[in-house]
């Protein structure tokens, strides 16, 4: 059978897919880690999440040009297309999901509960102040975050130490409605 492609071109595109595939292989933990940060409702799983990523990665890779690192670049563009379908998520119905009966009657792991709480109150914030806290937290610097939002260093600093400050007060408010005060 004849490929109906120009010589030279299905190398490229081999090359390309080899190229894309050593790129994930690179970040996958890191994908894997951005979208398990995004709260979509129960109708999302991860799975979901890391397809929808991945075929926003695939249609921009051959844009790629380099001027942020390949780290920096994969998370705006995992983080970007989180942002994207929490919106289309916020507008369009939800379905309401079945309760699970396989659930396990352990003991919840108080580290994965103040981890989901955390997930909630960040999902809380302005989208700005939410996306620079996640950058923080997974570990880039704050001109990789600049890099990233089109911001100043010095901006991302006193965004994040603003946002870290609403938090603390998010957590200790959500805290002490949850605590029952004796009498």
């Amino acid at each position: 059978m004849q490929s109906h492609e120009p010589n030279g071109q299905h190398a490229a595109k081999k090359s390309n897919e080899a190229d894309f595939n050593a790129m994930l292989l690179r970040n996958k933990a890191m994908i894997w880690h951005v979208c398990s940060d995004y709260n979509l409702g129960q109708d999302w799983s991860i799975e979901d999440r890391v397809q929808e990523v991945l075929v926003s990665l695939w249609r921009s890779f051959e844009t790629f040009e380099g001027r942020s690192s390949e780290k920096t670049w994969v998370w705006r563009v995992a983080t970007n297309t989180m942002l994207m379908l929490r919106r289309k998520c916020e507008h369009s119905p939800t379905i309401e999901s079945i309760a699970d009966d396989t659930k396990s009657n352990d003991e919840p792991d108080p580290f994965d509960e103040s981890l989901q709480q955390l997930r909630q109150l960040i999902d809380a914030l302005p989208e700005k102040d939410g996306t620079a806290v996640r950058a923080f937290l997974d570990g880039f610097s704050y001109k990789e975050i600049a890099d990233m939002t089109n911001s100043t260093v010095g901006a991302v600093a006193m965004r994040i130490a603003r946002t870290k400050r609403r938090l603390k007060k998010m957590y200790d408010h959500e805290n002490q409605a949850n605590t029952i005060t004796p009498y």
